[in-house]
């Protein structure tokens, strides 16, 4: 099996060259231990404003096993992963951060724990080195999925992962989906595994972490969600939505006439206001409802709603 190595990198002048030096020598041994058959290394530079762009251009002269990929400008990690994808010719993909953090010697390991059967294997972070606030916001995350998803592994955010190049034919990358490619993969059907690796401290550059990315995180959560259960059939949403929305205004509508009956008195007060609003809202929630529906049958009209994993005959 061939492998390709794909490696998103922003801003890791520092990193490059010893990440180029100890991967090479780790896939060299596993090359000479018939582990795999070949491999290729592909950094995929995410519009670096610093010395990575030249770095990488200068190792790829010694090197004909390294693929140098420059974006044009900062288009993001996901992105960055997509023309990783793109490119790569190898039967099993693994992705890494450029940072040194991730332990190229756990791919072999990786490379063992797919061949037991698994489409994806990831890398779970057990003794993370990070700080607090990294840690905390992880944990939260992972919890948060965990309900929403159901996939059960323990660090979605770990970059060294591993993947057989046919799952990359059902993914579609977009926003910043490169958080839950597991996630995604799982809902498609596919086997996913886990294994504990080692991570370390970053010793050169600064971490890219910001709390924005958080956020974003928690909203790409919710779309996934949403797409999951919802892409092909939206109006059982927006109609449910709707429909709930004009229970809870007849609910309001009977409390207030029996209220009235009893104190003889009918006045338009707040609730009321609210009753009238929600059935407003609810009508104009399940019309968003017929428009979505309309689009997804658009969308799907040339897209499987299905992954066959394989026929006999």
């Amino acid at each position: 099996m061939k492998l390709s190595v794909i490696i998103p990198i922003y801003n890791e002048s520092e990193n490059v060259g010893p990440l180029y030096s100890e991967l090479s020598e780790e896939l060299k041994k596993l090359a000479n231990k018939k582990t795999i058959s070949s491999y290729e290394i592909i950094f995929v530079n995410d519009g670096s404003k610093d010395k990575t762009k030249n770095i990488l251009e200068q190792l790829s002269k010694k090197d004909k096993k390294l693929k140098a990929i420059n974006l044009r400008r900062n288009f993001g990690q996901t992105a960055a992963l997509k023309a990783g994808f793109d490119n790569s010719l190898g039967d099993l993909i693994v992705t890494m951060d450029g940072d040194l953090q991730n332990d190229p010697k756990d791919i072999e390991r990786l490379i063992e724990k797919i061949k037991q059967g698994y489409d994806v294997v990831s890398g779970w972070r057990y003794k993370r080195h990070d700080s607090f606030g990294k840690r905390l916001s992880s944990r939260i995350m992972n919890n948060l999925r965990q309900n929403l998803i159901g996939d059960y592994l323990h660090d979605y955010g770990c970059a060294l992962k591993i993947y057989k190049k046919e799952c990359l034919k059902d993914l579609e990358l977009f926003g910043e989906l490169h958080r839950y490619i597991t996630a995604y993969l799982y809902i498609k059907g596919y086997k996913i595994g886990e294994i504990k690796v080692n991570h370390r401290q970053r010793k050169f550059g600064k971490t890219k972490y910001k709390f924005n990315r958080g956020l974003n995180g928690i909203l790409d959560l919710m779309f996934l969600k949403y797409w999951s259960s919802f892409s092909n059939r939206p109006l059982h949403l927006f109609g449910r939505l709707g429909i709930y929305q004009w229970i809870l205004a007849a609910i309001i509508v009977i409390e207030q006439i029996v209220k009235a009956y009893l104190v003889k008195e009918l006045a338009f007060g707040p609730l009321l206001a609210l009753a009238s609003m929600l059935g407003i809202t609810g009508l104009i929630t399940i019309i968003f409802g017929f428009l979505f529906e309309i689009t997804s049958r658009t969308y799907f009209r040339d897209e499987n709603i299905y992954s066959i994993k394989e026929i006999y005959n």
